[in-house]
């Protein structure tokens, strides 16, 4: 049910964009012709989504193909690729195309299907590890359910937040995954306070003195495994970066290779990598609790049903597919 309630939500919203941009459309100039060109489309698409759509971003247009009765156009948002779709008379935007053809499978027992189908061996004291991002919308996502099972779990299996070995989003994030990698290294004890300030505010300085992390100990840790794993210097040598894109953050580089890690969010359970959706607290503790030989009482204590907002802040979100890669 929950699939069907996520696609009437979808439904809902695309309707509503409809009326809005049937009116809002008009005020932009006509190109003066019953269809537009290709192109013409999709300039009138992007100048309406980055004028009336967008707040702190703007959006390019990576491509446009005929696709029917109708214009798909390729947008680039920040790191993410979106696919949309308008009319050839330029009159109406489609956020996003459902395929009507494409069977959805109702799931009474409200688990999604792939975790259903995943077989995960089991361990006395399982191995729970999330490669994240620290700044990707879908990682901070993940983390979000990752916390509540950590402090549910943490005496009863291995937990922790690993990172992708490389950054989509600026120094700042290398400098957030060393900061994190430290608080973990050194008193690991506080890293759910800090994480969890962190996801709410992205704001360390707070959080730092929140969690009462002994600023000495991790300043001395930062320098020596910035040291150690030239993050840095692959930071400042450009040609050193991925695809000439991304830096390098090479701090859990031997497990991303082990594991074959892609991007952010990647869950591995007794080194199986497994997806986890819904990406909800309660979801994700009952695949962790599977894992075990044999589950623990915590393992009985219900967690949130509920799928954390996308980002930073509170809230919560009817997806969770994305990710950063």
């Amino acid at each position: 049910m929950e699939k069907f309630l996520k696609i009437g939500l979808l439904i809902l919203v695309i309707l509503l964009v409809i009326s809005i941009f049937s009116d809002g459309f008009k005020k932009i100039p006509s190109f003066g012709s019953e269809n537009f060109s290709s192109q013409e489309a999709g300039e009138k698409a992007l100048n309406y989504i980055n004028h009336n759509l967008l707040q702190g971003a703007t959006a390019d247009l990576i491509a446009i193909e005929e696709e029917r009765d109708l214009y798909k156009i390729k947008l680039k948002i920040g790191d993410q690729d979106f696919d949309s779709y308008i009319t050839k008379d330029g009159k109406f935007l489609f956020p996003q195309g459902i395929n009507l053809d494409e069977k959805i499978t109702e799931n009474p027992e409200g688990d999604n299907q792939e975790n259903q189908s995943q077989e995960i061996s089991k361990r006395d004291k399982p191995d729970l590890k999330l490669f994240a991002m620290s700044y990707c919308p879908f990682g901070l996502q993940a983390e979000k359910a990752f916390l509540p099972v950590y402090d549910l779990l943490k005496e009863k299996a291995d937990m922790g937040i690993y990172f992708v070995d490389y950054a989509m989003h600026g120094k700042k994030e290398i400098d957030e995954n060393l900061r994190q990698y430290c608080v973990q290294k050194e008193e690991k004890e506080k890293y759910s306070a800090y994480l969890n300030c962190f996801v709410k505010e992205d704001n360390f300085t707070k959080c730092l003195d929140e969690a009462k992390i002994d600023k000495t100990k991790l300043n001395s840790c930062i320098s020596a495994t910035d040291e150690e794993y030239s993050i840095t210097a692959q930071y400042n040598d450009k040609d050193s970066w991925l695809n000439g894109r991304y830096p390098e953050f090479d701090v859990h580089g031997d497990l991303n290779e082990k594991y074959e890690v892609r991007g952010s969010p990647t869950f591995i359970i007794n080194d199986k990598v497994v997806n986890i959706n819904p990406r909800s607290p309660e979801n994700l503790k009952k695949i962790v609790c599977q894992s075990f030989t044999t589950a623990p009482p915590g393992c009985s204590q219900t967690l949130s049903n509920d799928v954390a907002s996308t980002g930073f802040g509170g809230g919560t979100s009817p997806s969770s597919s994305g990710s950063c890669e």
